[in-house]
């Protein structure tokens, strides 16, 4: 006579549910790290395009050998 009682299944036992979730757990933190890395290396990238092109407009602006000679032109001092 053969035991009607059989052993479970590897995916149910407690051993195999707690390795799924902490790898699951390394896999939630891996996305979000990679996702905040992300992030910032455009928040960078859009900060070091704007840079360039105000250091364009700063090269087009200014006069007289590199000082601002517009706002102390545009200015009438009373004496």
């Amino acid at each position: 006579a053969l035991s009607a009682q059989t052993e479970a299944p590897f995916y149910e036992e407690w051993w195999f549910l707690l390795v799924m979730a902490l790898s699951s757990l390394i896999l939630i933190l891996l996305v979000v790290f990679a996702l905040v890395l992300h992030g910032q290396s455009k928040k960078y990238k859009n900060c070091s395009t704007g840079k360039t092109i105000s250091n364009m407009e700063e090269s087009v602006t200014l006069d007289n050998g590199g000082f601002t000679a517009l706002e102390l032109n545009s200015r009438h001092l009373n004496i």
